[in-house]
């Protein structure tokens, strides 16, 4: 375990130093933005100043967003979705629960999912762009469920290992990335990147929240109780998440060719 720490921090501290070297800090058009004259002063949180005055408090410019309908629903939507998606170390679990393999396998299984993950990452965002982020956020939710329901289904062990990861692999490609530009075109400038963080908060607590209930449900009631239950949930949250996900309107329409 040693040499792997000592690896992960190589290749951490690498990571972090292409960043610092690479990636840009400052905004290109702020030149120009200073020259020129603004239609309206506006405050800080990026809301319009009254009589000399910004309107609304402090944390107008995490949370002003959601004055928007659209932005409030894909952060109602992110909490529901969160809200019935398992930690993948469950799932893991349930995979060696069920096919009895050696536990020193283990550690094996979240890199089956991630070249998954890693291979379909930037296609899914090409077919996001292509079709709209809509489907495809929803897609990849329907891929989790089927996950869920490979691990009750009655299947060959063979078809149930790389089934799963194939299918979690699925839908962390068509989620992560695809629920942030979902949102953004509902952000004004100034509030991007703090209501982007209010939809992963809102995501991250709901996921929080899954995993302890779904422990509980394991110890209470044993593994094939708690799965059939999250199966049920992540159908729930899905069939409201379809109805209430809205379309920007910058986006291309998911019904046209």
């Amino acid at each position: 375990y040693d040499a792997v720490f000592a690896v992960s921090l190589c290749v951490g501290a690498f990571g972090v130093l292409l960043w610092v070297l690479l990636v840009p800090g400052r905004h290109r058009g702020s030149a120009r933005r200073t020259c020129a004259v603004p239609a309206e002063p506006r405050a800080r949180g990026g809301l319009l100043r009254r009589f000399g005055r910004p309107i609304g408090g402090p944390f107008d410019g995490l949370f002003g967003g959601l004055r928007v309908p659209g932005y409030r629903r894909i952060v109602l939507c992110a909490g529901l979705l969160g809200a019935a998606t398992i930690s993948d170390a469950f799932l893991y679990l349930l995979l060696q629960r069920r096919l009895a393999f050696d536990p020193t396998w283990f550690p094996f299984l979240p890199l089956g999912a991630a070249g998954v993950y890693l291979l379909l990452a930037v296609p899914a965002g090409r077919l996001a762009d292509r079709i709209g982020r809509r489907a495809p956020l929803l897609y990849g939710h329907t891929a989790l469920l089927l996950a869920y329901g490979l691990l009750l289904a009655p299947l060959p062990d063979p078809v149930v290992l790389p089934g799963v990861l194939l299918l979690l692999g699925i839908f962390y490609a068509t989620t992560d990335g695809v629920l942030m530009a979902l949102a953004g075109p509902f952000l004004t400038e100034g509030r991007q990147a703090s209501g982007l963080a209010v939809v992963q908060t809102a995501q991250a607590l709901a996921r929080l929240g899954a995993a302890v209930a779904f422990g509980a449900l394991w110890t209470a009631s044993g593994p094939e109780t708690a799965l059939v239950v999250a199966l049920l949930a992540l159908t729930a949250a899905l069939g409201a998440a379809a109805r209430l996900l809205p379309t920007p309107p910058s986006e291309p329409s998911e019904r046209s060719d």
